[in-house]
């Protein structure tokens, strides 16, 4: 059995909600299979976000006539997030204005959904259960007893940090979040895939570094990243969200808001080198999660899924959709992925603002006129002043090829104005 599939059969029925004692514990988990990892705590609302209470359900149900009909405690997509307690006799109407059943998604009518609304807008609240349809449309006249026992106290946001140190701190950051109680695929399978290709990588010596970030969608990320701002120096280059990676579904590669960063263009490669099964979209034209904040920060982040897939956000996101074969392929794409970044080379200035590169100290201008291959490489010259410390020589713009451009740079390289990695 692959680490994976292990990692989702251990979790994925855990009450996985953004505060939470499982949420505490599926961490804990994690720490054992990734030694080295960090646990950063957040709990400052950020940019409108409000973090909700830590919330622990301890008892859930609905009765009538004394016998019990629903039963939330053994699955937590059977109550909606953060519900607020509540105890008492009721009707039928009353109770039916607590049901949530599917009417978005084109369910079956035995599946239950994924209510988690209260997540984001925890000054919004109620109590509620998410059931099937079959089960709202069995309910006849009658009183009903209903008991929600919970447990709350100040929440905060716990992210994984696991940091795979390199020569180079130039980072490549992986992210997935670890919320979505209840269910398999939708997060806990880009987890579970972070988790087992990280303790893989962790043996090998990488000239960049890599980061593994375990998230609750997009608050947890947020938090991190405006931290991240808060300290500055990071070195983040660019990162890759990894969603919904067990299902037996396409695989689709997302492209980041512009679309042309070195994960951009090296995720597509790698893909189309191993000759997987997979289609392309740009950005937010497949599915929507943390790389807005990634986005937001001016990190580019393209994304890696099997969305969409029928069971999306439902009770019938559970182990029996999970492929073995899916998870290891998603996990041998990431160190297919990882080879070939480490065959990029950085460029890491040593200087700021504009060189006189005529000057014999540098002896490093190009006479435009001798050639067209002079002027292209004129272009590289004046190019290397306005691109961002840690740019890749393959994302310089310019048709010659790398050993040309690498030979010129080389150069700049002995003057000790750059620095190649």
């Amino acid at each position: 059995m692959s680490l994976a599939y292990r990692i989702i059969e251990d979790l994925y029925l855990t009450n996985r909600n953004f505060c939470s004692t499982d949420y505490d514990e599926c961490l804990s988990y994690i720490m054992n299979e990734l030694p080295g990892a960090e646990i950063l705590n957040f709990k400052e609302n950020i940019n409108g976000w409000v973090i909700p209470p830590k919330h622990d359900v301890i008892e859930a149900n609905i009765k009538k006539d004394g016998k019990l009909i629903y039963d939330a405690t053994d699955n937590p997509i059977k109550f909606i997030s953060i519900t607020l307690p509540f105890e008492g006799i009721i009707s039928l109407k009353e109770l039916k204005e607590h049901l949530h059943y599917e009417t978005y998604f084109d369910l079956p009518s035995d599946a239950i959904p994924f209510h988690f609304r209260q997540n984001y807008r925890p000054w919004e609240r109620t109590w509620g259960f998410c059931v099937s349809k079959d089960f709202y449309d069995g309910l006849t006249e009658g009183s009903y007893e209903v008991t929600i026992k919970t447990k709350e106290s100040d929440g905060y946001l716990s992210v994984l940090n696991y940091l795979k140190r390199g020569r180079s701190d130039q980072t490549f950051t992986f992210v997935a979040h670890l919320d979505h109680p209840g269910m398999a695929n939708d997060d806990l399978a880009g987890v579970a895939v972070g988790i087992e290709f990280f303790k893989q990588l962790a043996e090998k010596e990488t000239k960049f570094s890599y980061q593994l970030l375990l998230v609750q969608e997009i608050l947890g990320s947020e938090s991190y990243l405006q931290k991240l701002e808060e300290e500055g120096g990071h070195k983040i280059k660019d990162a890759l969200f990894l969603e919904m990676l067990g299902s037996e579904t396409q695989l689709a590669l997302q492209h980041s808001f512009k679309g042309d960063s070195l994960m951009d263009k090296v995720l597509k490669n790698t893909l189309e080198s191993i000759g997987v099964n997979f289609r392309t979209g740009p950005f937010h034209s497949i599915i929507g999660n943390d790389e807005i904040c990634f986005e937001a920060h001016q990190i580019a982040m393209p994304s890696l899924s099997r969305f969409p897939y029928p069971q999306y956000h439902s009770s019938l996101d559970n182990l029996d959709i999970i492929n073995k074969d899916c998870l290891n392929e998603s996990v041998n794409i990431l160190h297919q992925l990882v080879e070939n970044l480490e065959k990029e080379i950085l460029i890491k200035k040593n200087f700021s603002g504009l060189m006189c590169l005529g000057n014999p100290q540098y002896d490093l201008y190009v006479d435009w006129t001798a050639s067209a291959d002079a002027r292209k490489l004129r272009d590289v010259m004046d190019l290397i002043h306005f691109v961002g410390d840690g740019t890749a020589v393959s994302e310089l713009p310019t048709d010659l090829s790398q050993e040309v451009v690498l030979e010129y740079l080389r150069k700049w390289e002995e003057k000790g104005l750059i620095e190649l990695i």
